[in-house]
């Protein structure tokens, strides 16, 4: 384990490797799982608030979906908010683009009418982060549906905190993805 600040980080976000291959899981992710994508208290409101802006971007049953149960909802394992999910399978944000699931808040802020990119847990993904009274756990979350992505990691090298940069920085800021990196840094010459 490395700690930065009250933020316990498991070693695998620096020794695994992971890039997404959308071609072989075709988006998996966002359909395979028992519940929703996990969202922060902030995100929210956030989404209370694009329902109209995503509407043209979402599937038919998905809208029905949304303004039946809202664009958000309380897991019942957990209490937390999650995305809806339609009909027990993939989110209701998905949506499917060659055959590969992508998700519709996503492309809406793509294509520039949104300003909010998706849920952090879904970019973050596959870390994930949970709070605890005194610290935050930030690990590797293993999948069998991301095999394809351990694959193309290792062949290409990536480990899972620099697939993740993007997604680490929003989360945790800059300066925490610095430590990362030299972190990584120590942790590579060490095992050298």
């Amino acid at each position: 384990m490395l700690q930065i600040g009250n933020k316990v980080i498991g070693l695998s976000l620096l020794e695994e490797k992971f890039l997404c291959d959308l071609q072989k899981c075709k988006g998996a992710c966002c359909v395979q799982g028992d519940a929703g994508a996990p969202l922060t208290d902030e995100e929210l409101p956030v989404l209370d608030s694009l329902f109209s802006a995503l509407r043209p971007y979402l599937r038919e049953e998905a809208v029905r979906a949304v303004e039946i149960a809202g664009m958000y909802v309380t897991d019942p394992s957990d209490g937390e908010k999650v995305t809806p999910l339609l009909d027990g399978r993939e989110c209701v944000y998905a949506i499917f683009e060659d055959g590969v699931a992508r998700c519709a808040i996503e492309k809406a802020w793509f294509d520039g009418v949104i300003s909010f990119r998706k849920p952090v847990s879904c970019h973050l993904y596959p870390v994930r982060v949970k709070k605890y009274e005194n610290f935050t756990a930030v690990n590797y979350d293993r999948w069998p549906v991301c095999s394809p992505a351990i694959y193309n990691g290792r062949k290409h090298d990536v480990p899972v905190f620099v697939f993740c940069r993007e997604a680490l920085i929003r989360k945790f800021g800059k300066e925490f993805y610095k430590e990362l990196e030299i972190a990584e840094a120590t942790f590579s010459e060490g095992t050298r």
